[in-house]
């Protein structure tokens, strides 16, 4: 399975969380009241019907619900429920119109009157709107902000609860409950977590920090010039109808972990995980080329893992909420439809740049008659041209199939 249109077509799920001190915005909370169809939308949208966040459904606190779903609630947000949607608006000084595109951007029902925020709701609306009124953003990117938080932290917190905490609340004592067990496990983890994640955000911000300021002209610092790599899993629809789903899920898990792992040990950057196929970056060629041999040679040691084809292109692309987009992107995930099973398929751009950098002969044939024995053999990569084939909404192209020296 690879992307079809301008860049990673997946769409990236937004049914969220957000992060930081405004966890409350609607998250868990906002949630709680929003099936409440009988009563108006403070920004005068109806709120959806049925509609629930996960988190505490069904009425608000003042009207009842599960004792230790409301516990947790509290736990988590760290305050009570104070405001409705207007009243949390009117405290942080912005307008409902506002307030509702910023909840909205980070991924929170429409909840009506219902008073289900709390004071971190306030001060994170006022703290998106302060950057707006001191100029530092504008209101289209407070709302990007939000947005890409949401997206961003929904996932991670999704997969903390579905593949982290699952596994440890596992009844230690006969009679307990998985929900009796979780209360006291979220009060122990949960100042460990945050403290955890703020650390990562901060080393994660300092290294993009760092790709950002060392391009050449401010052009490059939007639209970059990046090789850009797909691996896809040969085979993996016919693995969904013969596999169980706990052990699909455990095939797809290690998938995710080693690329991840292989990436990030090699120098490039993990853009996202799509199940069946993982969509990384490097800033040089030679890395993007290591990453992609490195994973057909961990996977093909693997019995347990089906065949693995990899299509990597370089060239400009565009950089929006932690994603790349363009035709260099479309490139890379055609090659990988096209590529053989266990091999690397590259685009002539990218066999150039091998090329330019002597990471890999152009041309065999040239380098062993221009070369010593043992010039040529300095060479990490070797290159072999392909037959040019028409690639539907690119034209003609050449890849070129990638393999280690000496294989």
């Amino acid at each position: 399975m690879t992307a079809d249109d301008g860049g990673t077509s997946r769409a990236v799920r937004a049914t969220g969380e957000d992060s930081g001190g405004a966890r409350g915005a609607a998250g868990e909370t906002v949630g709680a009241s929003a099936g409440r169809a009988d009563r108006e939308a403070p920004h005068g949208d109806a709120p959806h019907k049925g509609a629930s966040h996960r988190g505490v459904e069904g009425d608000s606190a003042d009207e009842g619900g599960d004792p230790i779903a409301l516990r947790l609630e509290a736990l988590i947000l760290g305050a009570e429920r104070r405001y409705t949607p207007f009243q949390a608006a009117r405290a942080a000084g912005v307008s409902m119109d506002l307030a509702s595109r910023f909840w909205r951007a980070m991924g929170f029902a429409d909840i009506g009157q219902a008073k289900a925020l709390t004071e971190a709701d306030v001060l994170a609306l006022r703290r998106l709107a302060g950057l707006v009124e001191a100029g530092l953003l504008s209101e289209p990117m407070a709302v990007q902000v939000a947005r890409s938080t949401g997206q961003t932290t929904a996932r991670l917190a999704d997969w903390q609860i579905d593949s982290f905490l699952e596994g440890l609340t596992e009844p230690q004592e006969p009679g307990m409950t998985r929900t009796e067990i979780t209360y006291p496990l979220v009060e122990l983890l949960l100042p460990e977590l945050e403290e955890f994640l703020i650390y990562v955000w901060r080393r994660q911000l300092a290294a993009a920090t760092g790709r950002v300021v060392q391009a050449q002209d401010d052009a490059e610092m939007v639209d970059r010039r990046l090789a850009v790599g797909f691996a896809d899993l040969v085979g993996f629809t016919r693995l969904t109808r013969r596999l169980e789903e706990e052990e699909l899920g455990e095939l797809v898990e290690a998938f995710e972990t080693t690329a991840a792992d292989l990436v990030a040990a090699h120098g490039g950057r993990l853009i996202k995980t799509l199940g069946d196929e993982v969509l990384y970056a490097a800033d040089d060629a030679g890395t993007a080329a290591e990453i992609g041999l490195r994973l057909i040679e961990t996977l093909t040691h693997d019995e347990t893992m089906p065949e693995l084809r990899v299509g990597i292109a370089l060239g400009t692309v565009t950089t929006r909420m932690g994603d790349v987009f363009g035709t260099t992107v479309n490139l890379a995930s055609r090659l990988t439809s096209i590529a053989p099973k266990d091999a690397v398929l590259v685009d002539g751009a990218f066999a150039e740049e091998l090329a330019r950098n002597g990471d890999a002969p152009k041309s065999e044939a040239e380098a062993a008659a221009s070369a010593s024995p043992e010039e040529v053999e300095k060479y990490r990569f070797a290159l072999q041209p392909m037959w040019q084939r028409p690639v539907r909404g690119l034209g003609v192209v050449e890849p070129w199939l990638l393999t280690r020296r000496g294989n």
